[in-house]
């Protein structure tokens, strides 16, 4: 009997020669370029956003060409130039049949597209009541509240205001603590049956006091969770299995796909020593499988390999798909990025491998502080110092210069190439994401609709100085919090399938809260007349890859060239500038970074030094407000790198800067008649941080 696997491999060879018949045998039919149209704009029917057509098409089918770049598919000969037919495995192929099964593109250019032509806006991090440290800080909203709320319906805060987001968003992952998840709103209630714990019935005596009393039991619970001495029925299966298909269940009672998408996720909360390991897990999944297994808790294990181990079981058991997002390396004191196992052994190829499997993607800024960059490892990057949090870890322990390069972005990314050098393999090798982290129920980082990392921190007079984190001498208040991120996705539909499958490939990126638009693409064939075409993704997608991809071993004396466009947030500021950011290994094995200003709005010209003057600010703060006379509403250019070496590896990712824009306490200072002291920073310069391009030779 001829196997299924033999009928495949020929299958496929068919196609390859029947590919192959017609490359050969045709000319050149790129499509023409679209005139450039006046007014071109797509609606997005999940937020009713208009979006330039620049942006927001795609491209036709492309075929692979040298270096990991993609040529425009050519036209079908007439039968004149071919008239030998064409053996194709075990079928013969006349060209006039071939050719019959290749047609040319027709006249719309947004026929037949099969690359993603919009981008989906998203959270993949927020808690609610739920998560044992919500409820303690005083949020009641649930994760049907959360939800609705990021549909664009108007909720009440667990502080009583009335809130609704400016714009809906197009999905959410709800994500709270898996530990004891559910556990805290059941102790104060009073739950009987986890009451006959002493430790339990204790937490519970105190919190309904109330005052100063209950928030010191409240703190006991969450220094519970963090240490993982939870008591062990807060664990039992029948509770937490009882709580997850609820959790399961308004998941799928608000995914609408097409319209909204709930992705079913929680936080793995591993934080040994108080130093943030914390990975958010996102599934891809509906009820029926995400039900059968209950999440990886800290009770289970701190270590990072035992999650992918359980991920990896879970895959197996019910033919699902899961990948995890780890966030706030600038709160792990060095141990997010170490270059070394979590048990401090020297890293294999195995790990490294299993850790860029399951984990695609990081969260690169949150309200917990920005992570792209700090300004003692790129002291020459006048932006790295943006939203910055390195006072410590979740605990009393200070931070320390030499841990600072294993927990950011950009360092990570360098010494991603550094072990994939020695080990075959890239652990670090991340598509960026962003994310709110809010403690709130609420996914509220407009700056002008901040609502807080928690509920003692929601709107009101007091809580620019109020403390957000205190742990001994480590103070973070109010005013420190970044109104911060969401996450921009290229997906083909508004689906978990759709949304997931563009986490995975890493065709996404972060912001700070603006919804700015971003294509970034890499190739060796894009030239500056690709600058024009009111298409780019069509340009794009033909002659390179898109943010995520990779590009290999360069054609003889062609450098990469990169294609990026960017388009403003028609609610925010315009934008100042797009840079590219480029990490090398040089030949010494040493890492390197070079930021490189590629196109950005106004007359300015980079001084003697190489930079960019500053594009100025039109920040009214008294009125917290400005205008957009400066800036550019778009900017598109064709980049190529001129330090390239093909020999050495590299990445490239794009980073979009807007104007000087009020920060969030601009905004509280004038609505609560506030005189904020110096410190206090009150415009801020939104961004927008791409998925890397890779190099490898």
């Amino acid at each position: 009997m001829v196997s299924k696997k033999y009928w495949t491999l020929l299958s496929n060879l068919i196609v390859v020669a029947a590919l192959s018949l017609v490359m050969a045998c045709s000319e050149d039919s790129a499509p023409q370029p679209a005139e450039a149209p006046t007014d071109a704009t797509a609606e997005s029917p999940a937020t009713g956003v208009a979006e330039a057509a620049p942006l927001a098409e795609a491209a036709p089918s492309a075929a692979p060409t040298q270096g990991g770049a993609q040529q425009a598919p050519t036209a079908t000969p007439g039968p004149a130039q071919e008239a030998e037919p064409r053996q194709a495995g075990e079928i013969t192929i006349h060209p006039e049949d071939g050719a019959r099964n290749f047609k040319a593109r027709g006249f719309s250019p947004y026929a037949g597209r099969n690359f993603p032509v919009q981008v989906f806006w998203g959270d993949q991090h927020l808690h609610t009541a739920l998560s044992l440290d919500a409820r303690t800080a005083g949020v009641i909203l649930s994760p049907e509240d959360a939800y609705r709320f990021a549909r664009g319906e108007e909720i009440t805060a667990s502080k009583g205001l009335q809130v609704k987001l400016g714009r809906p968003l197009d999905w959410l992952a709800v994500t709270d603590h898996s530990d004891a998840m559910g556990a805290m709103n059941e102790i104060i209630k009073g739950n009987p049956n986890l009451l006959t714990d002493p430790t339990v019935k204790d937490w519970h005596n105190r919190i309904i006091l109330g005052g100063d009393t209950a928030f010191q039991a409240g703190m006991e619970v969450v220094q519970a969770l963090v240490t993982g001495n939870i008591p062990a029925i807060l664990l039992a299966e029948p509770f937490a299995r009882s709580v997850w298909a609820d959790y399961v269940a308004a998941a799928e009672k608000y995914n609408e796909p097409g319209r909204f998408t709930a992705l079913i996720g929680y936080e793995w909360t591993s934080t040994p020593d108080n130093n943030n390991l914390h990975r958010n897990v996102i599934y891809r999944d509906g009820a029926d499988k995400a039900s059968q297994l209950l999440p990886f808790g800290t009770a289970n294990s701190l270590d990072p390999e035992d999650l992918w181990d359980w991920m990896q079981t879970y895959e197996e058991t019910t033919g699902g798909q899961l990948l995890a997002i780890p966030h706030n390396g600038n709160l792990s004191n060095g141990l997010m990025f170490q270059l070394s196992d979590y048990d401090g052994n020297q890293m294999t190829r195995a790990y490294a491998e299993a850790r860029a499997r399951w984990e695609p993607l990081y969260e690169t800024t949150q309200i917990k502080g920005d992570g792209e960059a700090h300004p003692f490892l790129s002291p020459t990057d006048e932006f790295a110092d943006y939203e910055t949090w390195d006072k410590a870890n979740l605990g009393p322990v200070l931070k320390q210069p030499e841990m600072l390069q294993f927990e950011y972005t950009r360092e990570a990314l360098k010494n991603g190439l550094l072990l994939e050098e020695s080990l075959g393999a890239n652990p670090f090798k991340y598509g960026l994401v962003g994310g709110t982290d809010a403690h709130t129920g609420l996914t509220a980082v407009e700056e002008e609709n901040f609502f807080g990392k928690h509920s003692l921190v929601e709107p009101g007079p007091e809580r620019w100085q109020h403390a957000v984190i205190e742990f001994g001498d480590v103070k973070i208040l109010g005013w420190e919090q970044a109104s911060s991120g969401y996450t921009g996705v290229w997906a083909t539909e508004n689906t978990r399938e759709a949304i997931w499958d563009a986490m995975k490939r890493k065709e996404v990126y972060a912001t700070t809260g603006s919804r700015i638009l971003v294509r970034f693409f890499g190739g060796f064939d894009f030239v500056p007349a690709d600058a024009n075409s009111r298409l780019p993704a069509d340009v794009g997608y033909t002659k390179g890859v898109p943010m995520g991809g990779d590009l290999h071993k360069a054609p003889a004396g062609k450098p990469p060239s990169f294609l990026v466009a960017a388009l403003k947030d028609p609610f925010n500021g315009n934008l100042d500038r797009i840079q590219i950011v480029k990490g090398w290994l040089d030949d010494e094995g040493e890492t390197q970074e070079q930021v490189y200003d590629v196109v950005w709005g106004g007359d300015r010209q980079p001084g003697a030094d190489g930079k960019l003057p500053a594009i100025g600010n039109t920040v009214d703060v008294a009125n917290a407000t400005w205008t957009n006379t400066i800036g550019a509403a778009e900017l598109i250019t064709v980049w190529e790198d001129p330090d390239f070496d093909p020999d050495l590896k590299a990445f490239y990712y794009a980073r979009v800067i807007e104007i000087p824009t009020p920060r969030w306490t601009a905004y509280e200072a004038k609505r609560f008649n506030l005189d904020l002291p110096a410190e206090v920073p009150m415009t801020t310069q939104e961004r927008a941080y791409t998925s890397p391009i890779w190099y490898t030779p």
